[in-house]
């Protein structure tokens, strides 16, 4: 990819969900918000992927979508997750849009003894779908071209024995960090991890929980690679 065609990317109207790139067709919704929200006219651009790498420039004409570029498919990011007891009201879904455009790949609903929403039968799903709507929306914003997966809910007893877990008493390390937990409003409950974990400090502050959920998702992306960096400093220093 030329840097021609970065710029072109980033200055596009928008970017869209497709099934194939290389004969992209908009869904009737999408096709509705790029003609009806949007308003695009014959000759703009947007950007088209699948989802898994593989993205193309198009151009918007009266008949729907030409492709206008090369499909090009990104190199994929460390794999990262971040567990994330739902909080109340809207704050939940800021945490997921914010670690989308952060780079985490993947977001999972846990379930703890101090969750304070009601998370069960028809509100978990609405809340699922909302989540996933909303990580398919920021990754377009932002031209991620890997879409951030939305877990299915997991329990703290099974969250898998690798998790780290976010901890005001924790460690400043988080170089290779790939996958961590971030509690709820309230706190952890004495007790709750009943193994050994490796615990991790997001920061001197006692901070809110869709703060917690960012700062986590800023670190656990940087610590992994994902922005081409890694942290400096370590646990012995």
């Amino acid at each position: 990819m030329s840097l021609f065609e970065w710029e072109r990317r980033v200055a596009a109207l928008a970017q869209f969900n497709v099934e194939d790139p290389e004969r992209p067709t908009l869904t009737r919704d999408d096709e509705h918000h790029l003609r009806s929200v949007l308003r695009a006219r014959s000759g703009e651009e947007v950007v088209v992927t699948n989802g898994r790498g593989a993205w193309a420039l198009c151009s918007v004409s009266e008949s729907g979508l030409t492709r206008v570029s090369e499909v090009h498919v990104d190199a994929a990011s460390p794999e990262t997750t971040l567990y994330v007891v739902p909080l109340k009201g809207d704050k939940s879904e800021w945490v997921v849009a914010k670690a989308t455009e952060l780079g985490v790949t993947r977001i999972v609903p846990l379930v703890s003894e101090r969750i304070v929403v009601k998370f069960k039968g028809e509100v978990r799903d609405k809340v699922l779908a909302r989540w996933r709507r909303i990580a398919r929306e920021a990754s377009g914003q932002c031209r991620r071209t890997y879409e951030t997966q939305i877990g299915e809910p997991v329990h703290v007893r099974d969250v898998p024995a690798g998790v780290a877990v976010a901890d005001f008493d924790g460690d400043g390390d988080w170089n290779g960090v790939r996958a961590v937990a971030i509690g709820p409003e309230g706190g952890w409950a004495p007790g709750e991890w009943d193994e050994p974990r490796r615990r991790l400090s997001l920061g001197p502050s006692v901070l809110r929980g869709e703060t917690a959920g960012v700062v986590a998702a800023s670190l656990l992306a940087f610590g992994a690679g994902g922005w081409g960096f890694t942290l400096q400093g370590s646990r012995d220093e």
